[in-house]
């Protein structure tokens, strides 16, 4: 059953440490047609401090759903999972990896820590647009969320 799109803003956490990544990712979600509000860092410290920052105060922005590169500089993304997975403030935050690993134990891990999905950025820049239209299509039209902690 298809619903409405929501006219509600999404926002999302990119945690994303390629600038060209990060245009493509933001272009994507604009082609999808939806409203995204992006809250961009570079490395998983600045992902955690940004979340544990949000989770401590209740003037920070809501957060819809992680997108997550496993590979950062600093703490990895195994790393920011794991946190997320053990911080009853976070654990019920939708965390989908969005990475250039194909690798079947980056894929298990990252299930083992709570992922919600795993998605292998594509090796075309026009592809990014298909990835857009699908995290909306499923995660903000068909799929229930848990509501934002407060």
């Amino acid at each position: 059953m298809s619903h409405p799109p929501s006219t509600d803003p999404v926002s999302l956490l990119l945690v994303e440490d390629n600038p060209g990544d990060v245009r493509l990712i933001e272009e994507a979600f604009k082609s999808a047609g939806f409203e995204t509000t992006f809250h961009t860092v570079t490395d998983g410290d600045a992902a955690l401090e940004f979340l544990q920052n949000r989770a401590a105060t209740e003037s920070g922005p809501d957060i819809d759903l992680v997108l997550l590169d496993l590979n950062l500089p600093r703490t990895g993304g195994f790393e920011v999972l794991e946190t997320i997975k053990n911080d009853p403030e976070l654990t019920s935050l939708p965390v989908l990896v969005l990475t250039s690993s194909e690798a079947n134990e980056d894929i298990v891990k990252s299930y083992e820590l709570c992922a919600n999905a795993y998605l292998t950025k594509p090796t075309d820049p026009g592809e990014f647009a298909d990835i857009g239209r699908a995290v909306e299509a499923f995660w903000f039209d068909e799929a229930t969320l848990p509501p934002v902690p407060s």
